[in-house]
C-alpha cells in the first residue's frame, strides 16, 4: 500500500470533487437545463458506487472466506447499512438535508427531487443580494465529517489492492460532485465572495486525504480484519446509491429522459470497470 497513491486519490476525489462542482455551477449546470444535468450526475453516481460496492469491494471481502466466515461479513454488512442508516437520521453523514430545509417547499413538490442540485439564488457581488444569516457552518462541518469518512473508505479499498482503491476512489468523486454543488450553493450565500465558498468548501474536501491517512494506519494494524473493512465501506457505498441518489431519480419522465437514467448509470457501471482494470495490479 503506497502512502503516496493514497494521497493522491483521496486529494483527487475530495478536492478535485469541488472544483468539478464549482466548473459545472460556472457553466450554468443549475440553470434552465439543470434539472436533465443533475439527473444524468446523479445516475452516474449511482451507477459508480453499486458497481463498485457489488462488482470490486464484496467479491474481494468474500474471496477465500469459510461458510462462517460468509456469514460474519453479511452480519457486519447488515450492521453497516443499519449504521449508516442512524447516521442520516441525525445528519451527519447525508449532509445535503441542510441544503433545501429552509426552502419551505411542500412534500410533494417536484423541485425536491434534486435536492443537492436544487437551484439557489446566487449571492449578488456587492452584498445587497439575498444572503443566509446562518447554515455555513453547520454545512461545512457536515461536510468534513463525509469527506473524512469517504478517506477511511477509500484507504480501506487500497489496503485490498490498487484496482480496488481505484475504483472507490472514483465512485467517491463522482458521488460528491452533486453533494458539492450544493454545499457551494449555500456556502455562496454565507460567504464574502465565491471564491470564498470555494476556499471553505475545499479545505472541507481536502479532509478526505487526512481520513486515507487515518484510515491506512488503522487498516495497516488490523490487517487480518481487513475482509470486514471492505464489509462497511461497500455497506457505505449501497447505502449512499440506494437511500439517497436513487430516490432522487424516482420522478415521472418521460421514455427518453428513462434511457437517458438508464445509460448514464450504465454508464457509472463501465467507468468502475474500466478503472479497475487500468489499475489492476
Amino acid at each position: 500500500m503506497s502512502w503516496l497513491t493514497i494521497l493522491v486519490a483521496t486529494l483527487g476525489a475530495g478536492i478535485g470533487s469541488v472544483w468539478i462542482a464549482d466548473g459545472l455551477m460556472r457553466i450554468g449546470l443549475r440553470g434552465a437545463v439543470g434539472a436533465a444535468g443533475a439527473s444524468h450526475l446523479l445516475s452516474l453516481a449511482a451507477g459508480a458506487l453499486l458497481a463498485t460496492a457489488m462488482m470490486q469491494l464484496l467479491p474481494e471481502a468474500f474471496e477465500g472466506q469459510g461458510p462462517d466466515g460468509v456469514r460474519a461479513l453479511f452480519a457486519v454488512l447488515l450492521g453497516g447499512l443499519v449504521f449508516f442508516f442512524l447516521l442520516d437520521k441525525a445528519e451527519l453523514w447525508h449532509h445535503g438535508h441542510e441544503h433545501h430545509h429552509a426552502e419551505g417547499h411542500g412534500p410533494h413538490d417536484h423541485s425536491r427531487a434534486h435536492p443537492h442540485l436544487h437551484a439557489q439564488p446566487e449571492p449578488h457581488p456587492h452584498g445587497d443580494g439575498p444572503r443566509l444569516r446562518s447554515g455555513g457552518w453547520s454545512v461545512l462541518a457536515g461536510d468534513s465529517l463525509h469527506c473524512f469518512g469517504d478517506g477511511l473508505l477509500i484507504a480501506s479499498a487500497f489496503a485490498a489492492s490498487p484496482r480496488l482503491g481505484w475504483a472507490a476512489a472514483f465512485a467517491v468523486l463522482a458521488h460528491e460532485v452533486p453533494h458539492h454543488i450544493g454545499d457551494l450553493a449555500v456556502l455562496r450565500l454565507t460567504s464574502a465572495s465565491r471564491r470564498a465558498a470555494l476556499v471553505k468548501v475545499s479545505l472541507a474536501g481536502a479532509l478526505t486525504a487526512l481520513g486515507g491517512v487515518a484510515g491506512g494506519w488503522l487498516v495497516q494494524r488490523l490487517h487480518p480484519q481487513l475482509p470486514y473493512f471492505l464489509a462497511v465501506a461497500a455497506s457505505s457505498f449501497l447505502y449512499v446509491a440506494l437511500a439517497d441518489l436513487i430516490p432522487q431519480l424516482q420522478a415521472r419522465l418521460s421514455a427518453r429522459q428513462t434511457v437517458a437514467q438508464v445509460l448514464w448509470l450504465s454508464a457509472g457501471i463501465a467507468v468502475v470497470t474500466l478503472v479497475s482494470r487500468l489499475s489492476h495490479g
